[in-house]
């Protein structure tokens, strides 16, 4: 077996993807200082299983990633693969080659292959155990290795010594039997307990099951008898209520024919009421109407006689408005007049202001044009002149230029016709990129979501592992303390219940007495189970009981009587009896005002709970005691009420009336009174306890199947996330690539794009300044000789225009003066004109304000003589009716008495027959009540059965026994029964189930104890055996490496001897070990006392000497040789060569004499900063030449 290649990506300072292929021989890796060739030794170590950080010369273990330099990224991930020939099967695998690879990402997730299959770590420890590979091995060393061999304590020397001599694996094999080993001794610890508390069970159960056996045979007799009793007593009920509904229905019938009598009747009654309320209407309606005229009538005539004197009124205001009306008419018509005039006058003189006006206006503007004739042309003849002169030096440049820009244009085209070809390669390229790029971004993007969403679901899946093994402990920790609850509640339970059944803490006449309690029903029971109290009380209680507390309360005294003769003829001892009939309370507390005291709680009898037949006997016995809080209070109330009173405390001290007191600890804990009270509530723990283990179990069961199903879906989804992540950079890479081509396609012909606009836009400017010189120039010649000519024409027209101003500047003087005197004339009619207006509007607004008025008066006069005449009529109308309503009353009054004496007499008959109903009614409520009782016991005795026995009739009809037809004996016998019944005493139905169940565990787990005894036996052979092999063997390599040491120490140091020496007083196995060299010519020494140089190559000859007893297939040298001398840097290389006929040697180095050793070289070193690079041999040598 050798090693075949290292691969490293992502690790430490390798960025990019780096395989060393190594052959059989010295292969060396060679670089300067800094180019991180060590990093070689310590990605072996990693792929290893090296799981310290520090010896990885790290502080985390994300510092081996890659972290990104100036001009790189951080990697995502580091990954090392190792692949080694396996073609003689030295590795327990059936493959010839077999590649292990570990890869870690920044995330923390790690994971292990082996040839390409996920792993774990202990797999790949199992798969190099015992050939000297390992990160515990002597395969990889480097100089902190030699530096423990040195300087380390001989304890820490062990590893090496323990891989060489071939233990580890028997080292972990008794480390695994071990552990099983502590496992079984603690499952047996459970066991036995499981096992005592299960013999406390069993004997108890057994008893219980029996009793539960009887109970059940007991139960079926009863319920044979008491369900054809419940036939028999239903069958009778049902034949009396038959006869019951019969009577009903009879007097029902009745009762109907009279209701329906008296319905008619009552009809009869109610239509005539009606019909007399309804004529009492009709009067007083008849009535009120009259009234309502009558008074109408009066305020009519009333209204009448008010608008007669508004008429008069009206008329006379009338007539004195006429008068001024025509006053104002005449006033309006001579200032009419007038106004006339002034108008005539303002239009007259204003027609002879506009004549004028026209008149000025015409010779104004002919004056004015002429002005501006005048002066336009004199300033157009000097522009003309200027503009002659100009053109005529315009004109010879234009002709220079046109020449200019036809040159210009003919040299621009030839280039721009160059730039387009070449444009038009370009653009091809940058097509052909951009769909390249396009499709590789698509691709790039689907890989990331492919890796984003792998990555996602793996951190869900890590955090719900996570979880549920946290959730794991937590429901087994859970689990173990409810079974152990569990397990203390029921052993507590079932001991009370034993101690109860059996009457323990009672003297032995009374349980001989309550032994006779199924046969003697007159036996109520001991005083302390007919009471109850707070537990806080309980001790108080039983000290005022005292002995009292186990009397027997009887029902009688007969019982009584009969139950101290049993003792008697028995011999059973004494018992103090209590019966019901002659046992009474001792009246009231005479000392009432005691129990409102400090520290007092109440009389003993009130704190105290029982059932009501009790009562009297409870008053009886603790009704005369009081309880205090404390002895003090105690002491203090009794002082002053002179000891007459009984007092006990909370603790159980008792005050005895006269002084005398009671107290101490007591000699055991019965509590007679506390044993129910925690009975019940060890059933309540027990069944919580139980419901919690069964959640418990269900909750883990479900859990475990979760957890196992996510720890598939992770396995998996690591390795998609490796395989996405190896597609996406490949994909990065190319789209880098090609859009790093495109992007220079787009550089170049952005550029030739902007040269041949600006050859376009050069040409299109020469072109257009050439034309618009050409026309310039013709345009130059045009109109010099046009300027020419109208420079003459303007001469001549200037002299006219002159003349013809002189004579339009008089005539304008003369308009104006004639104008001013027609505007004065005009503006006095104008004044009077307006004043008239103004006070012809006043008269108008007065004359329409009277008119208005006068109009008003009219119209009220005519609205109020017709409403005169709608009086007239409206009383005429009123008294019409008055008198019609006074008639119909009359009328009405006398039906009204004919139908009250017929409504009387339905009346008297309608209650007689109400009467009748009333006899009916009472009858049926009889019979109904009869009914219901009857009923209630029917479903009375249903319900017992169907309670007690879940039956209904029909369900009971199949217990039927004709044989059992006597209700009292059915009753006499079923009441003997339950009596039996009764005597069991309390009953768990549950106990033969529950001891079976519990006899089948005791079995199975005296099963288990005898296989855990023989499975702890067998562990110990198997440690004591492997024990003594590894002694064994450990001794005899040992004694082989200590020889071979000195024989390959002095052929390296070419004399002097060595030698190894185990810790004296301590296991061979443990013991550390110690190194003692003699180079030549020197006395025997420890290592610590040697030079550097020599304790370096003392480790050496140690490591080659275990490489020539177990050599293993490959060894890695990380400058080891650093500390040597150029001679013995000789030795070492020449050493080398001669183990390389079992082992392959790789030697990370930059000594020269190392380097001329090696058959082959490799090259490291950082041509980029802080990146590793693999580079020719003679890159290496010329850095090395000029590190020097």
């Amino acid at each position: 077996m050798y090693l075949k290649s290292i691969e490293i990506q992502g690790f430490k300072s390798f960025a990019n993807r780096i395989l060393f292929e190594f052959h059989n021989g010295v292969t060396g890796i060679v670089g300067p200082n800094g180019s991180g060739k060590s990093n070689v030794a310590d990605a072996m170590r990693w792929v290893l299983g090296e799981q310290s950080a520090k010896s990885l010369r790290g502080g985390s273990m994300q510092d081996v990633i890659f972290a990104g330099t100036e001009m790189r990224r951080p990697q995502g991930f580091a990954y090392v693969a190792i692949t080694l020939d396996n073609t003689d099967h030295v590795l327990p695998i059936d493959f010839d080659e077999v590649t292990v690879s570990r890869r870690l990402y920044r995330s923390g997730e790690s994971e292990y292959k082996i040839n390409g299959s996920a792993c774990r770590l202990k797999d790949i420890n199992e798969l190099f155990y015992d050939t000297g590979i390992g990160k515990e091995g002597y395969s990889i060393i480097g100089q902190g290795q030699i530096e423990r061999i040195l300087s380390g304590r001989p304890e820490e020397r062990r590893e090496l010594f323990d891989e060489a001599a071939g233990i580890v694996k028997f080292k972990r094999r008794k480390a695994e039997a071990q552990k099983k080993l502590d496992d079984e001794q603690q499952n047996l610890v459970r066991i036995n307990d499981i096992l005592a508390e299960l013999e406390h069970r069993v004997g108890p159960l057994k008893i219980q099951a029996e009793k539960a056996k009887e109970y059940l045979e007991l139960r079926d007799s009863l319920k044979r008898l008491d369900i054809n009793l419940f036939l028999l007593e239903t069958k009778s009920l049902r034949e009396q209520l038959t006869e019951s509904l019969e009577r009903a229905k009879i007097v029902q019938n009745d009762l109907d024919t009279v209701k329906r009598e008296s319905e008619e009747k009552k009809g009869a009654h109610e239509q005539l009421t009606i019909l007399v309320d309804e004529l009492d209407a009709a009067i007083r309606g008849a009535d009120e109407a009259a009234a309502a005229s009558e008074l109408e009538i009066q305020t009519l005539t009333g209204k009448k006689g008010v608008l007669g004197e508004k008429i008069n009124s009206e008329k006379a205001g009338a007539e004195h408005v006429n008068e001024r009306l025509q006053a104002i008419g005449e006033d309006i018509a001579r200032k009419e007049d007038q106004k006339k005039t002034a108008e005539e006058q303002i239009e007259e003189w204003m027609k002879k202001v506009e004549e004028a006006r026209e008149k000025g206006e015409d010779s104004a503007g002919i004056l004015t044009e002429k002005r501006r004739e005048a002066a336009e042309k004199e300033a157009e003849i000097g522009r003309i002149r200027d503009a002659i002169m100009a053109s005529l030096e315009k004109k010879s440049g234009i002709a220079a230029d046109i020449e200019k820009y036809r040159t210009q244009y003919e040299e621009t085209d030839a280039r721009r016709a160059e730039l387009v070809g070449n444009q038009m390669r370009l653009e091809s390229d940058m097509t052909a990129g951009d769909e390249e790029i396009d499709a590789k971004k698509a691709e790039l993007a689907r890989k990331d979501e492919s890796l984003s969403s792998l990555r996602t679901e793996s951190e869900k899946i890590r955090e719900r592992i996570a979880q549920e093994e946290q959730a794991i402990a937590s429901a087994n920790d859970a689990l173990s303390a409810a079974q152990r609850n569990y397990h203390i509640a029921q052993t507590r339970l079932e001991s009370l219940r034993n101690l109860a059944e059996r009457y323990e803490g009672y003297g032995n006449s009374i349980r001989r007495v309550m032994e006779q309690k199924a046969r003697i029903p007159g036996i109520k029971g001991v005083v302390a189970d007919l009471i109850s109290t707070d537990k806080r009380y309980e001790t108080a209680i039983e000290t005022a009981l005292g002995g009292t507390i186990q009397n027997i309360v009887t029902d009688n005294e007969e019982t009584a009587k009969r139950l101290i003769s049993f003792l008697k003829q028995n011999r059973a001892g004494r018992a103090t009896f209590l019966p019901e009939t002659s046992m009474k309370g001792r009246g009231e507390f005479p000392q009432k005002s005691a129990l409102s005291e400090e520290g007092v709680l109440g009389l003993a009898s009130d704190l105290v709970k029982t059932a009501q037949e009790f009562r009297g006997i409870m008053d009886y016995l603790l009704g005369r005691t009081v309880v205090a809080d404390t002895i003090d209070h105690a002491i203090a109330l009794n002082r002053k009420y002179h000891y007459a009173l009984r007092i006990v405390t909370l603790e159980g001290e008792l005050l005895n009336a006269g002084g005398s007191l009671t107290g101490g600890a007591f000699k055991n804990s019965s509590n007679l009174l506390g044993r129910k009270r925690e009975m019940d509530e060890l059933e309540e723990q027990k069944d919580r306890a139980l419901e919690e283990v069964e959640n418990h179990q269900s909750e883990i069961l479900r859990i475990e199947e979760k957890h196992m199903s996510d720890q598939r879906l992770r396995s998996e989804n690591n390795d998609a996330i490796q395989k996405a992540l190896l597609d996406r950079s490949q994909v990065e890479m190319e789209l880098q690539q090609a859009e790093r081509r495109r992007d220079e396609s787009r550089e170049n012909a952005d550029s030739l794009s902007a040269q041949i606009e600006q050859a376009k836009n050069r040409m299109t400017e020469l072109k257009a300044q050439r034309s618009q010189a050409e026309e310039d120039l013709e345009r130059i010649e045009n109109d010099n000789a046009d300027m020419a000519e109208r420079s003459s024409d303007l001469t001549d027209e200037l002299e006219e225009l002159r003349a013809e101003m002189a004579e339009a500047e008089e005539a304008q003087a003369n308009v104006n003066l004639e104008v001013e005197g027609f505007r004065q004339k005009s503006g006095f009619a104008r004044e009077t004109k307006e004043r008239l207006e103004q006070e012809i509007r006043g008269l108008e607004e007065e004359k329409e304000e009277l008119c208005e008025r006068n109009n008003g008066r009219e119209d009220r006069i005519r609205e109020r003589e017709e409403e005169i005449r709608r009086i007239d009529l409206r009383i005429e109308e009123e008294t019409g009716k008055r008198d019609a309503e006074k008639q119909k009353a009359e009328q009405t009054r006398a039906r009204r008495a004919e139908e009250a004496a017929k409504s009387k007499a339905y009346f008297d008959e309608q209650e007689k027959l109400t009467e009748r109903m009333n006899l009916l009614d009472r009858d049926l409520v009889r019979l109904d009540n009869q009914k219901e009782k009857l009923e209630e016991k029917i479903e009375g005795r249903a319900e017992y059965i169907r309670s007690e026995y879940e039956l209904e009739y029909a369900g009971a009809e199949q217990f039927r026994d004709e044989s059992l037809d006597s209700v009292p004996d059915m009753k006499r016998d079923t009441a003997e029964l339950r009596n039996r019944i009764k005597g069991l005493g309390q009953v768990s139905v549950n106990a033969i189930d529950e001891y079976r169940e519990v006899s089948e565990r005791y079995e199975f787990m005296e099963k288990q104890h005898a296989d855990l005894e023989a499975s702890e036996a067998a562990l110990r052979r198997i440690i004591e055996e492997l024990d003594q092999g590894m002694k064994r063997q450990f001794t005899e390599k040992f004694q082989e490496i200590a020889r071979e040491f000195n024989s390959v120490f002095r052929e390296l140091f070419g004399g002097g001897s060595a030698a190894l020496k185990l810790e004296e007083g301590v296991d061979v196995l443990e013991a550390g070990i110690g190194i003692i060299s003699q180079p030549p010519g020197k006395k025997l020494q420890n290592m610590m006392q040697l030079s550097g140089g020599e304790k370096a190559l003392t480790a050496i000859a140690l490591l080659f000497a275990i490489q020539n007893l177990k050599p293993s297939p490959f060894c890695l040298l990380d400058e080891i040789e650093a500390a040597l001398d150029d001679s013995n840097v000789d030795r070492f290389a020449g050493y080398l060569h001669k183990l390389t006929e079992h082992t392959q040697f790789i030697v990370i180095t930059h000594r020269r004499g190392t380097m001329l050793g090696c058959d082959r070289l490799y090259g490291i070193t950082m041509q980029e900063k802080g990146v590793s690079t693999m580079v020719s041999v003679s890159l290496i040598e010329s850095d090395l030449e000029g590190g020097k």
